[in-house]
């Protein structure tokens, strides 16, 4: 078996565009004909140009080769061009088609890709979603009540979400962030990421877990007060509270506080991770498949994870092909948490696969398909182009003032 054919599509994620501004696939074709799609995580290009960046990494690397190579064709583009360090573009354009290729490899076998990462562990997989409006965009208009800033609509919102199933619900309360971050959090986003934890466990009781997360926006101290005043509240974890350049600093919030500190949204390959769990950095890790490496380095992450009873949550503000990722390692990954859901997987968000992702009260039920279990629809993905020139996800470009 050997790969021949790259495609790659850029698909504009339809209002209210949870999930991101657009989404980046690619599929690839044996000469044999089997199909296999991944999804690329890269926010810092336009999509087209990493698309182009796809094209030219799979001409290189792996155009010619066979799909099984997963470790020979992975450590070929790591280190092309004598990088061989964590790139966060290199890695998730490599997560791409590492991705495609374990598709290909769980079709040619009819099998799912799970059943050859080690095999089913769990039948269901408990799923959290994100506090997004009831309706309109995921972007609100500025200044504007809405569910990000309110914490009365945002306990509305985590009741109809807890009557649906889910127990666990996640927000960010904690105010504006920018690239000058850490800083240290204003009294009024103290007052408001309280006020938020405090009315939400008011409405949900008991019935859900609280998953409050940040934008790596503080700074050690500033992470410490925050914590320090969400503490009664239980929640499950306090997400990314610092930026996530240095473990060690991070390390010392997760000694300070009560309540588990979940990262790594945003860090690429097992030596990143490496660094996070022997600091002690945190006690939940949140790779995204699309940027981490792709399927076997998440699955050598979480092996690594379990070492220090450091449980997985895989992480998910990009399109469904990473969610079909997602939910292959973790069903074969021992030492699986939770996982993050784009509301119940349905609607416009799904519009660009033929297939389904199953959701049953509160739980995601690992697909019998071989492969991902998820194919590209290209007719929807042709009628929905991406026209817009923001990247998939901004931050402020001015510091946070008082």
């Amino acid at each position: 078996m050997r790969l021949e054919k790259i495609e790659t599509f850029v698909f504009g994620n339809p209002p209210p565009r949870h999930g991101g501004r657009y989404f980046i696939f690619v599929r690839l074709t044996t000469a044999c004909g089997i199909t296999g799609v991944g999804e690329i995580y890269n926010a810092t290009f336009g999509p087209d140009l990493v698309a182009a960046m796809a094209v030219d990494m799979f001409a290189r690397q792996f155009d010619g080769a066979d799909p099984h190579h997963i470790e020979r064709l992975w450590r070929r583009a790591y280190g092309a061009g004598f990088t061989q360090r964590p790139d966060v573009t290199v890695m998730g354009v490599l997560s791409g088609l590492e991705m495609a290729c374990w598709d290909i490899i769980g079709k040619a076998a009819d099998q799912p890709v799970y059943q050859l990462m080690g095999g089913k562990v769990h039948e269901r997989l408990r799923s959290y979603t994100y506090l997004y409006p009831p309706e309109g965009d995921v972007y609100p208009a500025p200044g504007a009540p809405s569910v990000y800033d309110d914490p009365d609509l945002a306990a509305e919102v985590a009741v109809q979400m807890v009557d649906k199933g889910f127990t666990a619900v996640k927000f960010d309360p904690a105010g504006p962030y920018s690239v000058y971050d850490g800083h240290q959090p204003r009294m009024e986003d103290l007052n408001r990421s309280e006020a938020f934890c405090k009315r939400i466990r008011e409405a949900v009781g008991d019935r859900a877990d609280l998953l409050f997360g940040t934008h790596g926006q503080f700074t050690v101290s500033g992470a410490k007060r925050m914590a320090r005043r969400l503490e009664p509240y239980d929640p499950l974890w306090f997400e990314e509270p610092i930026p996530p350049e240095n473990p060690a600093d991070m390390a010392e919030v997760a000694r300070y506080t009560a309540i588990p500190v979940a990262a790594g949204e945003r860090l690429c390959t097992k030596h990143e991770f490496a660094r996070m769990i022997e600091a002690g950095a945190a006690s939940i890790l949140q790779m995204n498949l699309g940027r981490v490496g792709g399927l076997l380095e998440a699955r050598k992450i979480a092996g690594m994870a379990e070492t220090r009873s450091v449980q997985i949550a895989p992480h998910l503000y990009c399109g469904p092909v990473v969610a079909a990722a997602n939910i292959q390692v973790a069903t074969c990954s021992p030492n699986f948490l939770i996982l993050e859901s784009i509301g119940t997987f349905d609607g416009p968000y799904m519009s660009c696969l033929k297939s389904d992702i199953a959701w049953e009260d509160g739980y995601v039920i690992p697909p019998s398909a071989p492969g991902l279990g998820v194919e590209l629809d290209d007719a929807a993905i042709a009628a929905s182009p991406y026209t817009g020139t923001e990247l998939h996800l901004t931050m402020d470009t001015q510091p946070v003032t008082h």
